[in-house]
């Protein structure tokens, strides 16, 4: 609410062009979906496939992307998760949105959960507002399915420190139906550790399938 009111007394500028009233305007949004390079997210071969290679044995089955985290994308999404700009969400959503297909009827949203200490400092739950944007523009129901057992922060961490921390951090708390399919939504894929086993906890709770949809690719350097 608030981050609406100052659009409008002080309104956005788009990451992109600079020009004033939206954080992302139409033609920039245009550009971001336009330029993709189709490569496997787990070892970044080149693939025809979602994203995902026939060689990468993962929990889930397919995955949409939006684009690399640079430039435009990587400034709109600094500012949704850095800089308190909440309204970003609905921009962010109708980016993934603009690559994700027709889903079933019966698809189930999920967002990757957020640790407590990072809601406090953003006053909102960042994934759970695109995820629950995506589901209400498709007629899908969002459910918080996947938690977190830890608190622990992956920024700045590596590769190996990256994926035992996720391999601690998930779990399934409500019923799930093996009939189902499940698109779990995440902001930043970097080692692909934290759709990994958000995906497995899913698979282990019952699900038979996982879909992943990821606004912005990062490679860790």
């Amino acid at each position: 609410m608030l981050d609406d009111i100052l659009s409008i007394i002080a309104p956005h500028h788009c990451c992109g062009c600079d020009k004033i009233g939206s954080l992302i305007c139409s033609n920039c949004k245009y550009n971001i979906n336009i330029e993709q390079k189709m490569v496997c997210v787990v070892c970044h071969r080149p693939t025809a496939q979602t994203w995902l290679c026939k060689n990468c044995r993962m929990p889930f089955e397919k995955v949409w992307l939006v684009g690399e985290r640079d430039g435009t994308l990587q400034r709109l999404v600094g500012l949704y998760k850095f800089e308190r700009a909440r309204s970003a969400y609905r921009s962010l959503g109708d980016l993934l949105l603009g690559v994700l297909p027709e889903l079933p009827d019966n698809t189930v949203i999920v967002p990757i959960p957020t640790t407590p200490s990072r809601i406090r400092e953003r006053g909102y739950d960042h994934m759970l507002l695109v995820a629950k944007y995506i589901a209400r523009k498709r007629g899908l129901q969002c459910r918080q399915l996947v938690c977190r057992q830890t608190n622990t922060k992956q920024r700045q961490s590596n590769a190996k420190k990256r994926d035992l921390q996720a391999k601690q951090a998930f779990e399934v708390r409500g019923k799930i139906d093996p009939a189902v399919p499940y698109l779990l939504i995440d902001d930043i894929i970097t080692t692909g550790s934290t759709i990994k086993y958000a995906s497995a906890a899913l698979c282990k709770a019952g699900a038979k399938h996982v879909w992943v949809g990821v606004v912005a690719r990062q490679i860790l350097k």
